[in-house]
């Protein structure tokens, strides 16, 4: 993702070539879910870059929705890269404050790490 400070961008955009693969189309259809995410560099609502992993259609892009995404999150980039790679616990994070979820919470619960592809060195 150009001109992404986030280190959550390398992810994303590690993301996004995975949705072109088989494996990736095979996800699409097992979740077939749409996700905003606002990830703020270091506090939560300030400064956000916002992304929407839609796997409906098997995209990753930055901008926000047109539509009403099925659930959106709001967490710092050092908080959703410790989800996205399974070091933190999405369910300890919400009770911490650390993630904010708007939307379906059955969508929400299933934003896990293994919707994200295992990331290569980032």
């Amino acid at each position: 993702m150009d001109g992404s400070s986030l280190k959550s961008a390398q992810l994303l955009e590690q993301m996004r070539l995975h949705l072109a693969t088989d494996a990736g189309k095979e996800l699409t259809k097992k979740v077939g879910l749409v996700y905003q995410l606002n990830i703020a560099p270091k506090k939560l609502g300030v400064d956000e870059e916002i992304f929407v992993v839609d796997l409906k259609k098997g995209e990753v892009t930055k901008g926000p929705y047109q539509g009403k995404p099925d659930a959106t999150f709001s967490f710092t980039d050092n908080d959703f890269l410790g989800i996205a790679t399974g070091k933190t616990n999405p369910q300890i994070a919400f009770i911490r404050g650390a993630i904010k979820i708007k939307g379906s919470i059955s969508a929400a619960q299933k934003f896990t790490p293994d919707i994200f592809p295992k990331p290569a060195k980032l």
